[in-house]
């Protein structure tokens, strides 16, 4: 019925219920679920250094290379009309549009600058209840790829130095959070709605370490 009222980190639906009497009207796909999602990682001893020993062995030997890829779809998220168009008298902005009939054409545009055509829905008429079901719409995928080296040299029998270079979204790829949800400011189309203005990972990161073993 809802995954947001008990979790303020579901922002893409409204933490809330068309309403208590008609609970059937919020039945949809969880807005945690994802259709398709892949994940991988690695993680490979370099074999440089295998027979040598002192200064050289220090320098090529003892090499780590590892990596972790995510790729998955995106969430789901509930479009929104941005009044209680039902009449309910709830403040919080959890009513729906409707599907516009006459709409042609792709509803998702797939552009940061307009994800999904507003163009789509029409708002319910005043007193009932919009016929867009919770969670209908899908926002941005993500794709990831995190790399790093470790490099362990033996100090003595018991120490062992790990320096580490590390680095986050190595490909520098942008993955964009969802849109706005709110299409309408009033009985006009809002201009930003299906607008994405974040993003869901950071650009790239590069992070050196030293870490100690003992």
């Amino acid at each position: 019925m809802n995954s947001a009222i008990l979790a303020p980190s579901a922002g893409n639906e409204p933490p809330d219920i068309f309403s208590p009497y008609h609970r059937n009207l919020n039945r949809g796909i969880a807005s945690y679920s994802i259709a398709h999602q892949f994940n991988a990682n690695f993680s490979y001893q370099l074999p440089f250094g295998n027979g040598t020993s002192g200064v050289l062995n220090r320098l090529i030997g003892g090499w780590q290379w590892n990596g972790i890829l995510n790729w998955q779809g995106g969430f789901p998220f509930t479009p929104l009309a941005g009044s209680n168009t039902s009449g309910t008298g709830d403040s919080n902005q959890s009513d729906v549009p409707n599907w516009n009939p006459n709409f042609k054409g792709n509803v998702i545009v797939g552009r940061p600058d307009q994800w999904f055509d507003p163009k789509a829905f029409v708002l319910a008429p005043q007193g009932t209840f919009g016929n867009v079901s919770r969670g209908s719409l899908r926002g941005p995928g993500l794709f990831n790829v995190d790399a790093s080296l470790f490099k362990r040299v033996r100090l003595s029998e018991s120490y062992t130095l790990q320096f580490r270079a590390e680095t986050f979204n190595v490909l520098n790829h942008p993955n964009f959070s969802y849109p706005n949800e709110v299409i309408f400011s009033g009985g006009t189309y809002s201009s930003s709605g299906g607008v994405i203005t974040q993003t869901s990972t950071t650009s790239r990161q590069i992070q050196f370490a030293l870490k100690l073993l003992f």
